[in-house]
């Protein structure tokens, strides 16, 4: 082969198209670029459309940890303190993470959205991709690859005082800082 394509959009079939629509541009900045015949369009960047809703004529049941089908979208930030804004952003509108969860490669937080679907933000923890890959080969990430829960409040406090996004983008850190949250995979399955 020697194209490689790039992500373009995903598309949600949901009952709840204006709780969906209203749930994603709140929490990615998002805006609609089309809304009509029981869809719409939003994005947040340069491309013409990120997420569409495709509305269902009858009343759907929310995504069960028991269904198959995608369990995430993640939607990545360039800097720790971008994170931790949006975080803070949405928890004065109301929307709360599920579960925040150091991987070792990224920090992330985990929302769910008004149907059951998972939504991560995050950052990349290395700067490389090489060095990303290095880290999944190794001891750390092969002992736990789901990774360790965290305070986000913690960590926007610690921002605050000064401690640099280096000494937070740990494992170490989280489970020092937020030892006794529940196991992140057992909140990601469903459990």
């Amino acid at each position: 082969m020697t194209a490689t394509p790039k992500f373009a959009h995903v598309v949600l079939q949901t009952s709840r198209l204006e709780q969906m629509r209203d749930w994603y541009c709140t929490v990615l900045n998002a805006h609609v670029v089309y809304e009509g015949h029981g869809l719409c369009f939003v994005t947040f960047d340069e491309e013409h459309h990120r997420i569409a809703f495709l509305g269902a004529p009858v009343q759907l049941d929310p995504k069960s940890p028991t269904a198959a089908g995608m369990h995430h979208t993640a939607y990545t930030f360039d800097t720790l303190d971008d994170l931790l804004d949006r975080y803070e952003e949405l928890e004065g509108k109301g929307i709360s993470p599920k579960v925040p969860i150091q991987h070792g490669v990224t920090t992330s937080i985990y929302y769910q959205d008004p149907d059951g679907n998972f939504v991560e933000l995050q950052i990349d923890n290395f700067a490389t991709p090489d060095e990303a890959t290095d880290y999944m080969r190794g001891p750390e990430y092969g002992g736990n690859p789901v990774g360790v829960g965290f305070d986000p409040a913690l960590m926007r406090r610690a921002r605050q005082a000064g401690t640099p996004p280096a000494d937070l983008i740990t494992r170490s850190w989280a489970v020092e800082a937020s030892p006794d949250l529940p196991d992140p995979m057992s909140v990601l399955a469903g459990a």
